[in-house]
């Protein structure tokens, strides 16, 4: 479903917008890429601020960009700025979510990581650090999953699905550095090879 922009947004929905965030910081395990599949929903299904490009853009975008792959959070936050029509929101909606997805987690991590350093030989400490595995892996898989259905044509179009497969096997089975990868990846879609129906 698309929204007509510019949207109209209350303090009440700016605040909405930094609880969510909030809420994401405390449960996004080993950081946010695993929350994108919860982050659309609210931003795209469930409050229209953003298209499902929009959406997929600021991954795209910030994952390609140098930097922390955290910079998606800020673009999202843009995005819903920019789509009420006005600069200052869009710095203002960046700002929220990059806050609101920093300080809970990092005051979290500052508290707990002397008491885990000092505790690391206890069998229950080792046991969470070993048990977050697979639970990391899945919500990985997740966001992917995500990204890749996120347009209804992607699901159909095989072009994009080949190139998903032989990137992760390059990925997996040599040692090509992943921004050759990301290169290729961005020459292939703009030459027009993967564009969508």
């Amino acid at each position: 479903m698309s929204t007509a922009y510019p949207i109209i947004m209350q303090l009440s929905d700016w605040f909405e917008l930094f609880r969510q965030f909030l809420y994401y910081s405390i449960v996004s395990i080993s950081g946010p890429l695993v929350l994108i599949p919860e982050m659309r929903n609210f931003l795209v299904n469930q409050q229209h601020w953003l298209t499902d490009a929009q959406f997929s853009a600021s991954i795209v975008l910030a994952q390609a960009a140098p930097g922390p792959n955290i910079l998606f959070v800020a673009l999202m936050g843009w995005n819903v700025g920019l789509n009420t029509g006005s600069v200052l929101a869009a710095l203002g909606g960046g700002l929220l979510c990059m806050i609101g997805i920093l300080l809970p987690s990092s005051l979290v991590v500052f508290i707990t990581a002397g008491w885990v350093q000092r505790n690391s030989h206890l069998i229950a400490v080792r046991a969470f650090k070993q048990g977050m595995g697979p639970v990391v892996i899945a919500l990985l898989i997740a966001s992917g999953w995500t990204l890749a259905t996120a347009d209804t044509h992607a699901a159909h179009d095989w072009p994009l699905w080949l190139v998903t497969a032989i990137t992760t096997v390059l990925v997996w089975r040599t040692k090509i550095p992943m921004l050759w990868l990301l290169a290729a990846g961005g020459v292939l879609g703009a030459s027009g090879i993967l564009t969508l129906a």
